[in-house]
């Protein structure tokens, strides 16, 4: 039995990163000979067998011909007749297309090699348009791999372009498409995922909310940046400074998605813009099928991001309405997470990225000190329902004004 090591294995091993995972082909095999000799088959689409001991996944050599739309419109064959030249042409990038034999012979048809060491991403056949998921991958590793200097070569971005104008991306189904979204937040630079969709025209039709952001302005004065979509990516750089969590992120990204419906008319003013995006965003969400923790942090930032801005100028009782509204006197609360998304907010602009952001702690020292009254007076007198809250309350806003009066005397 003939192996190959292949894929990002290969690629990461040159690039002297971690193997996380390793993928094997196999050559000269058939799915019967494969399970006598102990591999258990686990693929649906084309045989795939993991090895009796290690595990590690086990694919045939296989080819691929498209036969209808979209990434599920695929005929496989496999069989021991397949080349492994054959097998590593279907693959997507020259960079994922290299093998290795289990002594370490590198098998390179592509010119993988050189790809990897001008750091281009580049396709190695036209197949690589029958596959709109292959935008999704590629704006996925510009996300993982921009820091090395990685580039897409030319030809492959004009053929990303010709898949979207085609309308082949719009056979992606929402479920991949928050894969994908999914990977390229937790990557090292997510912000390149989203500009490498839009320089291919795909992040219109993928995220549309977020294209319509770039070209509005807003005000210099406390955005020299301007364009609303550099901001939006400007606080997803912050947010991946500050958090490793993609709620965190993810909240930062779509925070001003209500600045996208502001009439020119009233630009670069966005009066209201927090309110006026909750519906886009909650359209957003059940377009791709947005997770409920990343769905309630992004509505929270959303909503109360100028508040944690302004938090020195907030009134007790408006502070303290403020906390409740996120949650902050439950035990299990975001409040930290939001926090953290605000902070990117506020750095995610020209000249401020090293500025300190003191609301976080005045929010913070605040929740702690509401939460610590002591309510068993109230608890004893009897008082129920609404009264009670209320109760509660004048008790938690005269905790929040001894935190707020605290800073005043400094």
């Amino acid at each position: 039995m003939k192996t190959y090591l292949v894929g990002g294995a290969v690629r990461d091993k040159l690039l002297g990163l971690p193997i996380l995972e390793r993928d094997w082909v196999v050559i000269g095999e058939t799915p019967e000979s494969m399970v006598a000799q102990g591999f258990r088959p686990v693929g649906k689409d084309f045989p795939v067998f993991l090895h009796p001991k290690t595990q590690e996944e086990y694919a045939l050599a296989r080819t691929e011909r498209k036969t209808a739309p979209g990434y599920k419109g695929f005929t496989v064959h496999a069989s021991p007749e397949v080349t492994l030249e054959q097998d590593l042409i279907r693959r997507d990038l020259t960079i994922n297309a290299i093998a290795m034999t289990p002594d370490g012979e590198l098998i390179d048809p592509y010119d993988g090699q050189q790809d990897l060491a001008n750091r281009v991403f580049r396709h190695i056949s036209p197949a690589f348009s029958e596959d709109p998921v292959r935008i999704l991958r590629l704006a996925r590793f510009t996300a993982r791999f921009a820091h090395l200097g990685f580039t897409i070569a030319p030809e492959t971005l004009a053929l990303m372009r010709t898949m979207v104008n085609s309308g082949e991306i719009d056979a992606l189904v929402p479920e991949r498409v928050w894969a994908e979204l999914y990977k390229a937040l937790i990557e090292q630079s997510p912000e390149h995922f989203f500009t490498t969709l839009r320089a291919c025209s795909a992040l219109k039709k993928i995220l549309p909310e977020l294209d319509n952001l770039f070209g509005v302005p807003q005000p210099e004065r406390y955005h020299p940046e301007i364009d609303t979509g550099v901001h939006s990516l400007m606080c997803l750089q912050q947010a991946v400074k500050l958090s490793d969590k993609p709620e965190v992120r993810f909240a930062a990204l779509v925070h001003d998605l209500g600045k996208g419906l502001t009439s020119p008319e009233y630009w670069p003013s966005h009066h209201g813009h927090e309110q006026n995006g909750l519906p886009v965003l909650d359209a957003l969400c059940a377009r791709l099928r947005v997770p409920n923790s990343f769905k309630s942090l992004a509505r929270q930032v959303m909503e109360y991001h100028t508040h944690c801005h302004k938090a020195f100028e907030l009134r007790a009782s408006t502070l303290t309405d403020v906390l409740q509204n996120l949650g902050a006197f439950k035990a299990e609360n975001s409040l930290p997470d939001f926090l953290l998304a605000c902070e990117a907010d506020a750095k995610g602009r020209t000249g401020f990225e090293e500025k300190p952001y003191p609301q976080a702690e005045l929010f913070t020292k605040a929740a702690l000190a509401a939460n610590a009254i002591d309510n068993t007076e109230i608890i004893n007198s009897g008082l129920q329902g609404p009264k009670f809250g209320e109760a509660l309350r004048c008790l938690r806003i005269k905790a929040v004004t001894e935190v707020i009066n605290s800073y005043k005397s400094l």
